[in-house]
């Protein structure tokens, strides 16, 4: 019975350090101390397939502090249906922005 719990210890030994090391590299890799603008520019036409997906990975990526910066909806030719999609996503941090604005847009500041 000991060796078993001599073994269970040493796994989860092995699984605290592993995690342990990884949040430090994590740490490590993120940049800090950006005093710049950083945008995520999402380009998006017709019916906006898989905008939501795109957009939901960068708030998750955004929502754990792994990366900071805004999320851009470049529309470049959306049709009602895009549209109402990315104004539902815009709802939830993202800016839409026509493909003719984007520079005034960038220059704008950032929306989150």
């Amino acid at each position: 019975m000991a060796v078993w719990m001599e073994i269970l210890l040493a796994l989860l030994a092995a699984a605290g350090l592993l995690a342990l090391g990884w949040i430090l590299f994590g740490k490590l890799v993120t940049p800090a101390g950006i005093h710049t603008r950083v945008y995520a520019v999402i380009p998006a036409s017709g019916g906006g397939e898989g905008l939501e997906q795109a957009v939901e990975g960068l708030l998750w990526l955004r929502g754990g502090e792994l990366a900071r910066f805004s999320i851009v909806i470049a529309d470049c030719g959306l049709n009602p249906q895009g549209r109402a999609a990315a104004a539902a996503l815009s709802l939830r941090g993202a800016a839409v922005c026509p493909l003719e604005s984007l520079p005034a847009c960038l220059s704008a500041g950032p929306s989150a």
